[in-house]
């Protein structure tokens, strides 16, 4: 798994590519957590390159998403792939993040 943080005027951005699973997962809750410690409030998490998701991927993102609005923030994400778009769905978190189709209109959103 790769991850590429963007720092934007609004939000900052995480490009996740490759798998999300219980062997990757701490890197992706390592890099949530990391902008968070620094004080960022406002993420979006790109998913275009995810091909794959486990419910231990679902729960770093729940986990921050829930940091972040204790902190007056959001957490959105942006251009999941179907794979991954059907597991939020699943999971009916999908009621619960905002998602949008690219990384211009989620990081304008804040």
């Amino acid at each position: 798994m790769k991850i590429t943080v963007r720092e934007m005027k609004r939000a900052d951005l995480l490009e996740v590519e490759g798998r999300v699973d219980s062997s990757t997962v701490s890197e992706l809750d390592e890099a949530l957590n990391e902008r968070i410690d620094q004080g960022t409030v406002n993420l979006v998490v790109d998913l275009s390159k995810v091909d794959y998701m486990s419910s231990a991927g679902l729960r770093a993102l729940v986990s921050a998403l829930k940091r972040v609005k204790n902190d007056g923030g959001d957490l959105r994400l942006c251009a999941p792939s179907e794979r991954v778009r059907e597991v939020l769905e699943l999971a009916g978190l999908d009621s619960i993040f905002e998602i949008y189709e690219d990384q211009v209109t989620a990081v304008g959103s804040f």
